[in-house]
């Protein structure tokens, strides 16, 4: 009983203590946000947030902002802007053939060379519009080989499963200068009942792709445990599949990337070339185009101001890592490389008169568990592009909150709806947002809330970014 008393005492006293010393822990920050930071429990040294006005000499809110933290995909807009400011919103890949034969009635006596420089929007559909070209040339049928140069790029990473193990997903598409619609594949899975079988068809289809089915079907709903889809790659490339579809789904979807970039741009092109009347009687080889050679067709990208638009809204990892490649190739020279690029990061930084001491960046996509980067120098960054002349193309890449993009769901029906462009980024332990906030007053705000804590990464950093935002949205 004496024990239970003390309990009864001393228990609320504690409590009481604790949110006092939480409460100081704190301090500096909106009253709404510190309030969501105690009630849920998040130790305050592992938020950061940054608030400024758009001219306002000096921050409203700065709370852990020169903490370097993981931004995740949040980092994306460093890499963006300074493609920007440093390509211009005007610039265009390219994607080059060459004739390495005589080219007589249509027939190419020799091998057709395609050469990349990092186009990260290179979809089927646009790779198409290339093929049109090249039928416009006068080219029908290649007695000869397709040679791949995709030399523009250093083939730095060689294991697309190096980040999390998946190496299979599109989302770890490693970068290539030949990238034809982000190495990926959409594979269609289709039961027939009557023989017993399940049908497998590939979009796009590539005819270098060997696939295996080794898939049974068995009675049952789609949403039955039984059913299952295990995947296994080979070189060749060779994809089978095994396992299990239940009779009475109409149709099962499985996007993945395969992990060769020259096999996959070799298929592809060889797939749509046939299907609309060539033909090839060669293979796939590597290659480079010699020196000096002038291109018989060269195809364009769109502008960099509408690429960066998938990349931000959507958070695209893959087109990112294309861009990155391609601010060091174009600013130091080929091939692109990660430390060519980060000098060439520094390069626009030191022209904006930014300096990020506590800057790491690897591949200019926030898949990393390494990229550091403060609160601070995020808002800093915003604020320099709210006055850079291309600013109205950066922000339009930026998810519209209740629209599109990755915030499209989150302020639906919300008065806020529209009135902020956002950048989101989440990996375990991490979850970002960063971007410009117009308030009810009419005043613009750079905002950046970045949580690095272990375990999942929503809960109190999520609600407190909310919070943050909610706040200056009232201002």
């Amino acid at each position: 009983m004496a024990l239970t008393y003390a309990r009864a005492i001393w228990l609320p006293a504690l409590l009481a203590c604790a949110a006092v010393a939480s409460a100081q822990d704190v301090r500096g920050l909106p009253d709404p946000v510190a309030k969501v930071i105690v009630s849920r429990s998040l130790p305050p040294e592992s938020f950061s947030a940054f608030v400024q006005a758009v001219g306002s000499p000096t921050p409203a809110v700065s709370f852990n902002a020169d903490t370097p933290r993981n931004p995740a995909s949040v980092i994306k807009l460093l890499t963006t802007w300074a493609a920007l400011e440093s390509l211009g919103p005007t610039y265009r890949w390219r994607t080059e053939a060459y004739f390495d034969g005589r080219l007589s009635d249509g027939v190419l006596k020799g091998d057709l060379l395609l050469k990349g420089y990092g186009d990260p929007y290179l979809t089927t559909e646009r790779l198409w519009l290339f093929q049109r070209e090249l039928r416009r040339a006068g080219l029908r049928r290649i007695e000869g080989d397709i040679v791949i140069d995709n030399t523009w790029f250093a083939r730095e990473e060689t294991d697309p499963g190096a980040f999390d193990g998946q190496a299979y997903k599109p989302y770890n598409t490693l970068p290539d200068a030949l990238l034809v619609n982000f190495q990926a594949v959409n594979f269609t899975f289709r039961p027939d009942p009557v023989t017993g079988r399940v049908e497998i068809l590939s979009d796009p289809v590539l005819p270098n792709l060997d696939i295996r089915n080794s898939m049974r079907l068995f009675r049952g709903d789609c949403s039955d445990r039984r059913g299952g889809i295990n995947m296994a790659v080979a070189p060749g490339p060779r994809v089978t599949f095994s396992g299990q579809l239940a009779n009475n789904c109409s149709e099962y979807q499985l996007t993945r990337a395969l992990p060769d970039g020259p096999a996959y741009a070799y298929g592809a092109f060889r797939g749509l070339w046939e299907e609309q009347g060539g033909t090839i009687t060669g293979t796939l080889r590597l290659g480079q185009v010699p020196p000096g050679r002038k291109p018989a067709v060269r195809f364009e990208s769109l502008p960099l101001a509408e690429v960066i638009r998938p990349v931000n809204k959507f958070s695209n990892n893959v087109m990112t890592r294309q861009i990155w490649l391609t601010l060091g190739a174009e600013r130091l020279g080929p091939p692109g490389t990660m430390a060519r690029s980060r000098e060439a990061l520094d390069g626009v930084l030191r022209k904006a008169g930014l300096d990020f001491p506590e800057l790491s960046i690897d591949n200019g996509a926030g898949l990393s568990r390494t990229t550091r980067i403060s609160a601070r120098s995020l808002g800093r960054m915003l604020l320099h592009a709210a006055e850079s002349p291309y600013r109205s193309e950066f922000e339009a890449s930026l998810s519209i909150a209740g629209l599109d993009g990755t915030t499209r769901r989150r302020y639906r029906r919300d008065p806020m709806a529209g009135r902020m462009h956002l950048k989101t980024g989440s990996l375990n332990g991490v979850t970002a947002i960063a971007g410009f906030v117009r308030s009810e007053s009419g005043k613009e705000y750079v905002v950046v809330a970045i949580t690095n804590r272990s375990g999942p990464p929503y809960g109190g950093g999520l609600e407190a970014q909310q919070a943050l935002l909610r706040w200056v949205y009232r201002r």
